[in-house]
C-alpha cells in the first residue's frame, strides 16, 4: 500500500482528507506547515490550528509532525509580495506560497519521502494520454485550480486532491457525520498563512503609510485622500472612503501615490477585453504546441477559459500567441484587470487548468 502523507491545517477539509484516506485501509502521516507572521494573533491562530490537527491524529491513531518553514516562507513569498507590491503591483501571495512552500520547501524537505502528498484543495487531477492534467474541483465555487496553477509537473503528479470530487456541503457532512473536531470550524480567510492578521495590516507593517490624493479620472478633481497606494489594487470599490459612489480604483501613479477612481456602476473605466500575460507557465505541457513546436507558424487563436483572479465562474475568451507572447481576448467585459494578478488558463469547457501567468500590460476598449 502507498505511503501518504497528507497536509493538515486544522480545518474541515485538510481533516476530512485524512478521514477518506483512513476509510480506505490508509494510515498516513500527518503534517502541518508552521509558517507565517509572527505575532500574538498569528501565534494563537496556529495553537489552535496545530490543537485540532492533533485531535484528528488522536482520533485515527496517527502520527502529527510541525514542520516550520518559516525562513523559507519569508524569502520566497513576504518577499515576492511585498517587491511587487512596491512596484504598484497586485501580488498574489497564496499561489507563491502554494509553489514555494506546501509544494515547494515541504516537498524537498519532507514530501520526498512519501510515494503521494495528499492535501485538502478543491482540485482534481486527470490522468490522459500517459500524462497527469490539473483538473478543476466538482464545486466551481471552492474550486481553487487557479491557486494551483503555477506548480510544476512533478509537484502535481506527486499531490492527490481526494475531497476535489466534492461539494462543500458534502465535505462539511461526512465531517459531522464522522465526529472530526473540526466538523464545524468556519472556513478560513485572508491571505496565505497570514493567519488573523488583516492583509493591509502585512502591508502596514512593512511598506508604512504615506498620505495620497485621490483623483476622479474623468475630472481630474480630487475628491479624497488615501494612506498609501499599496493599499489600493485596480477593480477595487470597497474601503476608498468615498462618499457618493459607487467609486472604482482604475488607475494608480506610483512615483507620485495617487490613486486614480472613476464613478457610478456603469463606469467603462474600470473594464477591458485585453490583456497580456508574462512568463506563461504550463503545468504539463502547452497544449498548442507538439514536441516543443507550434502547430502552424504565424499568430494563431484558441478557444479558452480563464481566471484573472479567485472567483466563483470562469470567463470565455481566445487566447493568441503572437511575437510578443499570450494575448487573451474576452468580448464580455472584464472587471479589474491588475497588472500582477495571474490569468488563469483553462480549456474551452474548464475542465483543465493549462497553467497561468503573471498579467503584464492590458488595453481596454
Amino acid at each position: 500500500m502507498e505511503n501518504i502523507a497528507v497536509l493538515i491545517s486544522g480545518g474541515v477539509d485538510s481533516a476530512v482528507v485524512v478521514h477518506q484516506l483512513c476509510e480506505q485501509g490508509y494510515k498516513p502521516d500527518l503534517h502541518y506547515i508552521k509558517i507565517g507572521m509572527e505575532g500574538e494573533d498569528s501565534s494563537c491562530s496556529a495553537e489552535e490550528d496545530i490543537e485540532l490537527s492533533q485531535a484528528t491524529a488522536r482520533k485515527y491513531g496517527l502520527r502529527l509532525e510541525v514542520t516550520d518553514l518559516q525562513k523559507e516562507y519569508w524569502e520566497r513569498v513576504v518577499g515576492y509580495a511585498i517587491e511587487r507590491v512596491r512596484q504598484g503591483l497586485t501580488p498574489n501571495p497564496d499561489v507563491m506560497c502554494n509553489r514555494f512552500i506546501k509544494f515547494g520547501a515541504f516537498e524537498e524537505l519532507v514530501g520526498k519521502n512519501y510515494d503521494l502528498v495528499a492535501t485538502g484543495h478543491y482540485a482534481t487531477r486527470v490522468e490522459h494520454d500517459g500524462l497527469v492534467w490539473l483538473g478543476t474541483a466538482k464545486d466551481p465555487v471552492k474550486d481553487q485550480t487557479d491557486f494551483l496553477a503555477q506548480l510544476t509537473y512533478e509537484q502535481l503528479s506527486h499531490t492527490i486532491f481526494p475531497i476535489g470530487h466534492l461539494l462543500k456541503e458534502q465535505v462539511r457532512d461526512i465531517a459531522i457525520r464522522a465526529g472530526l473536531p473540526s466538523a464545524r470550524r468556519k472556513d478560513s480567510q485572508g491571505i496565505c498563512f497570514l493567519g488573523k492578521i488583516d492583509y493591509n495590516d502585512f502591508l502596514r507593517k512593512f511598506m508604512g503609510e504615506k498620505e495620497g490624493r485621490v483623483i476622479d479620472i474623468e475630472t481630474g478633481k480630487v475628491v479624497g485622500k488615501h494612506r498609501g497606494f499599496w493599499f489600493h489594487t485596480i477593480g477595487q470599490r470597497k474601503g476608498l472612503g468615498l462618499s457618493g459612489g459607487p467609486w472604482f480604483v482604475v488607475k494608480k501613479n506610483v512615483k507620485k501615490n495617487i490613486i486614480f477612481v472613476a464613478h457610478g456602476w456603469d463606469t467603462q473605466l474600470q473594464y477591458g477585453h485585453d490583456f497580456r500575460l508574462a512568463d506563461m507557465h504550463f503545468i504539463t505541457q502547452n497544449p498548442w504546441e507538439v514536441g516543443g513546436r507550434r502547430y502552424e507558424e504565424g499568430p494563431q487563436s484558441w478557444d479558452i477559459s480563464f481566471k484573472i483572479r479567485h472567483v466563483d465562474h470562469f470567463m470565455q475568451g481566445t487566447i493568441t500567441l503572437d511575437d510578443e507572447g499570450y494575448h487573451i481576448h474576452s468580448d464580455e467585459p472584464i472587471q479589474g484587470i491588475a497588472p500582477g494578478q495571474f490569468g488563469c488558463i483553462y480549456d474551452a469547457d474548464h475542465r483543465i487548468c493549462y497553467g497561468s501567468g503573471e498579467i503584464a500590460i492590458y488595453r481596454s476598449k
